[in-house]
């Protein structure tokens, strides 16, 4: 038999300038490993991922011819892509290519001492080229992409991203719990620093959504799970009931005057009351009633009404109507799930919840308005007065590890200033003071806004509060002045708790269905902060907007487009390449006891009925290996990843 020939390795590593440099002795390591019967070569440079370090691999190639080759860096996250290119173009498979992190994994940790991190960089690369030599070359499958997007969460964020894919050609669902389109946005005044009408710079783009050929809204419906993969994703979607046929109803709302059951608006934040079948705004898309059944005397109280039925003039009420599952194909995801507020009620001192005329930002907003409960008017929700005297408080909930969260919510500073001015335009004569920490204004014309607030009269007073509670009709509210060393003591008509922003309810069980990433917050994962800010770690999932953390508007509408053009990136593609780093089965040895199948997390996994042995549905398999981990007979084998090649380089690592 002939004996097999030995795969020609070559090891490189990259002084990273002094990131691996000043830490590593990048000439010890290559020297080391150059003294290795199975590295046929060993080089150094001080960046492995530039031209001239990417033409040192080409060559060593083609001179030493090389089958595999093995690069000493940073994180793979970074440049496997780059040196899977470069040895590529030289004929090199790219799966022959690893890469050994010996920046965030030996130098960054090991900055103390030199010598051992050293060694440890030697014991690293080394245990790849161990696995290097077991490697098979592999070639990815191709499978196509099914061009049609889902974007969840129609606030801005989700609306822009939705009408700049479907402005390029391609169609799109349009998904949100709420039965409106707008989000966020739709409950504003004016917005910062220009004082646009909020509504006047949303509605043309809530009504383009609803009229664009390539948009379909799916409103009052909630995502329930999602299999597939990039490209080919399988979405179920629960449409709840609106006990309205939208085919039928005008948006007319008689019914809305006629109802007689009462109950907390929502998008009102509580200052009034709606009735249990209602449109929540006059701007609304779909401008289509929703009944409340839980507040409703007929469906949810179980009393004989019929008072919409009987006065709507479409004959649209259906009170037999169920909630719907459907099914629907898509390439691509964009979840854009917006924010919530800070629950002020954790904020005891603040007297919210027990004080009525506390209130958070969005209560404002929506006193403010002119499409509010007020119509405009700065009034009190207690008494209807209008507040002579108002307190604004900053940073509640925010930048308070020990009440709140430790992040600076960031739109705390300009929407306050833009409150406080807008209620000095309303009521000339009231008086604002601005309880705050400190003041960032990092965006455009926005210091020039801060000074202007400041110009018109608005009191800023530098230090938090400490208490306030109710005396008779109005509201004291102590702090201390930490610019003069003083106590200080308002008394006001009306306070506003700027809270921090958090990530919307129900963005972990939803992140959990997608299997996305989160941090400790809750908000969700980018791919890399910096150079992937508006991907996740899971391909075809893309985020946009303040469900990735706090950001104004402007920000947010941009960081949808980058998410878009993400998608269209991927559309723009005729097929895509699989990852053929994937499980395997061996089925001479497969007992069939299906514990593969059910540690698997994307559903890769399945038992055949007839043979009882397992398989794996390729397009689906993501490489985790969970399956291998729990494969009591080892039958499962992880391409690239076999037990001996592991074994080989624990032995590297534990033994040299």
């Amino acid at each position: 038999m002939k004996p097999k020939k030995q795969k020609r390795v070559g090891a490189f590593v990259c002084r990273c300038g002094i990131n691996i440099g000043s830490v590593v002795d990048t000439r010890e390591v290559a020297a080391a490993l150059g003294q290795r019967p199975d590295v046929a070569v060993a080089q150094e440079y001080v960046y492995m991922c530039s031209d001239p370090g990417q033409e040192l691999i080409r060559q060593a190639v083609e001179k030493e011819g090389l089958d595999a080759v093995v690069v000493g860096c940073c994180t793979p996250n970074l440049h496997l892509k780059t040196f899977r290119k470069a040895a590529g173009t030289r004929g090199v498979n790219p799966f022959q290519v690893e890469v050994a992190n010996i920046r965030e994994q030996c130098a960054w940790v090991h900055q103390e001492d030199k010598a051992a991190a050293t060694r440890k960089a030697i014991r690293i690369i080394g245990s790849l080229v161990d696995k290097a030599h077991g490697n098979r070359a592999l070639t990815p499958a191709k499978v196509g992409i099914r061009k049609r997007a889902l974007v969840i969460g129609a606030g801005i964020a989700g609306i822009q991203a939705a009408l700049d894919i479907a402005d390029a050609g391609y169609p799109v669902l349009l998904a949100d719990r709420l039965p409106n389109i707008g989000g966020r946005m739709a409950q504003l005044s004016e917005t910062f620093p220009t004082l646009d009408c909020s509504q006047c710079i949303l509605t043309p783009r809530t009504v383009e959504c609803g009229q664009h050929p390539n948009i379909e809204l799916l409103t009052y419906a909630e995502v329930e799970a999602v299999s597939g993969f990039i490209g080919n994703f399988t979405v179920r979607i629960r449409k709840k009931a609106t006990y309205v046929d939208w085919d039928k109803c005008v948006g007319c709302g008689i019914c809305t005057q006629k109802c007689p059951s009462k109950v907390s608006s929502q998008f009102d934040r509580g200052l009034v009351d709606r009735r249990a079948i209602s449109i929540p705004f006059p701007q609304a898309i779909p401008n289509r009633a929703t009944l409340d059944a839980a507040h409703c005397r007929q469906l949810g109280r179980g009393k004989a009404c019929g008072v919409c039925a009987k006065v709507c003039p479409a004959g649209a009420i259906d009170y037999a109507m169920q909630d719907r599952v459907i099914e629907e194909e898509v390439g691509a995801i964009v979840v854009a799930t917006g924010y919530d507020l800070f629950a002020k009620a954790q904020v005891g001192e603040y007297g919210y919840g027990q004080i009525r005329d506390v209130v958070d930002g969005l209560e404002f907003e929506r006193i403010l308005s002119a499409s509010g409960p007020f119509a405009g008017q700065v009034r009190r929700p207690s008494d209807g007065k209008e507040p002579q005297t108002v307190v604004f408080i900053k940073c509640v909930g925010s930048r308070d590890p020990e009440h709140g969260y430790p992040y600076c919510s960031k739109i705390c500073c300009m929407y306050t200033a833009k409150q406080a001015m807008l209620y000095k335009h309303r009521v000339h004569h009231g008086r604002a003071y601005i309880f705050y920490i400190d003041v960032r204004t990092p965006g455009k014309d926005y210091e020039e806004f801060y000074q202007r607030t400041q110009a018109e009269g608005v009191t800023y007073v530098r230090g938090r509060v400490s208490r306030l509670y109710q005396e008779g009709e109005r509201i004291v509210v102590q702090g201390v002045d930490t610019l003069v060393g003083r106590k200080v003591e308002v008394t006001a008509d009306l306070v506003v708790l700027a809270t921090a922003v958090t990530p919307s309810q129900g963005a972990k069980d939803l992140a959990r269905k997608l299997n996305l990433a989160t941090n400790e917050h809750g908000f969700f994962s980018e791919a890399h902060p910096k150079m992937r800010p508006v991907e996740s770690i899971t391909s075809g999932f893309f985020l946009a907007g303040t469900c990735v953390g706090p950001r104004d508007i402007p920000e947010t509408v941009a960081h949808a487009s980058g998410a878009a053009s993400k998608v269209l990136a991927l559309f723009s593609r005729e097929a895509l390449e699989t990852d053929p780093v994937i499980a395997t089965v061996d089925q001479e040895i497969c007992s069939g006891c299906g514990l593969c199948v059910a540690a698997c997390a994307y559903g890769a996994r399945q038992l055949d009925p007839k043979r009882h042995k397992a398989t794996v549905i390729v397009s689906l398999c993501q490489g985790c290996g969970a399956c291998a981990m729990v494969c009591p007979n080892s039958a499962t084998q992880h391409e690239n990843f076999r037990t001996d090649q592991i074994m080989a380089m624990v032995d590297d690592l534990v033994l040299a």
